[in-house]
């Protein structure tokens, strides 16, 4: 999930929005508008409105506590977090490596509901102590939005700990898993299709919530248990590949056959004679008899077309800063996560500061599918 809106850094972690999140943004806003209308009808619709809008901010700040709980864990347990998003069923911390171990992947995941219990259980007791008596409606719009944030907050913990991956329940319920019968990739395997059949469960009761009279309600459950079912598969899918490319390391898919251009071509001259007639994708921007970048059709559509017979390959390149550069000894599957999350298709291999070669996500895609044939995986 990659963010389209960066927002700043939290505890050194970049912070981002999908913009999926202004969807569910002014849904809640909308929701609240008529939920505070009717707790309390003689408030103006100034009261009423700020009172939404607050709301909605202080729920975004939850959901990122909920998150940084998840990534501050992480980081503890020695594990680099990439950054947060922020979307349309909450948020995700990019946490670059796998827990090693059962414990850190327990407590990552039980961090979240953790957090967000204690948020909504502080809030509910803040709202009691300025004069709100539990089950009854809110008088006041300050302890209006307290109440609301509080019980949604002990929802949201207790909705993530559904025993259903990619929910942190489902990642427990992993490490549960793990821990007894000692096999990673197994008990990811069974938390995952537990994740596909609340996938079909959330569908299948969101189908008759919504023929017996539910409406919005059944459409978001047959929503969630979609998202369910696509992530849990995918997961899957990234244990069958990671499976595929065991044992394999960078050394192994790299090529060394690096094509290189001078960073003073001009970008119209590059796409002409050397993108468009040798069919190669990746480049290696060369100035001064020393990498300067990398330059590839990503690059290039980054241009305006109109623009291609004014720009050279060095102004259009990626600099050699900006990359990310493998080790020979990563493992295969960590070099195609890193592809992922950078999105590009290619990577250069880099020793002591010299240029050992490159590894491409279609040449990995080539040996997962060789390996799949063969193995028959």
């Amino acid at each position: 999930m990659k963010a389209q809106i960066k927002l700043g850094t939290v505890f050194g972690i970049e912070v981002g929005l999908h913009y999926s999140w202004f969807f569910v943004a002014l849904l809640i806003m909308f929701s609240l508008v008529v939920q505070f209308h009717a707790v309390n009808r003689s408030w103006t619709e100034t009261v009423v409105w700020v009172a939404a809008i607050s709301t909605s901010i202080l729920f975004f700040a939850c959901l990122l506590a909920h998150e940084l709980s998840h990534a501050l864990v992480a980081k503890a347990r020695g594990l680099p977090v990439h950054n947060i998003t922020l979307f349309l069923l909450g948020g995700m911390a990019q946490i670059e490596k796998e827990a090693s171990d059962p414990s850190t992947e327990f407590w990552m995941a039980i961090a979240g509901p953790i957090a967000s219990g204690v948020i909504g259980l502080v809030l509910l007791t803040v709202a009691w102590s300025l004069g709100w008596i539990p089950w009854r409606p809110a008088q006041t719009p300050g302890v209006a939005v307290l109440v609301w944030l509080g019980y949604i907050n002990l929802v949201l913990g207790a909705f993530n700990m559904i025993p259903a991956f990619p929910l942190d329940g489902g990642r427990v319920l992993r490490a549960i898993i793990w821990w007894i019968t000692g096999k990673a990739d197994r008990s990811a395997r069974i938390a995952a299709q537990v994740g596909q059949l609340a996938g079909w469960g959330f569908i299948a009761y969101g189908i008759s919530s919504f023929f017996g009279g539910g409406g919005l309600g059944g459409i978001w459950f047959i929503f969630i248990g979609w998202f369910l079912l696509k992530t849990a598969g995918a997961s899957l899918l990234q244990l069958q590949i990671g499976s595929l490319l065991r044992g394999l390391r960078v050394r192994d898919v790299m090529s060394q056959d690096c094509p290189s251009v001078d960073g003073s071509m001009g970008l119209q001259e590059f796409v002409d004679e050397l993108l468009l007639k040798t069919g190669r994708r990746c480049f290696l921007v060369i100035d001064d008899h020393r990498v300067t970048g990398l330059i590839t059709p990503h690059e290039v559509r980054d241009i305006e077309r109109s623009r291609w017979p004014l720009v050279s390959v060095c102004e259009a390149m990626r600099p050699v800063s900006a990359i990310h550069s493998l080790s020979p000894d990563m493992s295969a599957m960590q070099a195609l996560e890193m592809m992922g999350r950078e999105d590009v298709n290619q990577l250069p291999v880099v020793v002591d500061g010299q240029l050992e070669g490159i590894v491409s996500r279609g040449h990995l895609l080539q040996v997962i599918h060789s390996r799949s044939e063969l193995l028959g995986r």
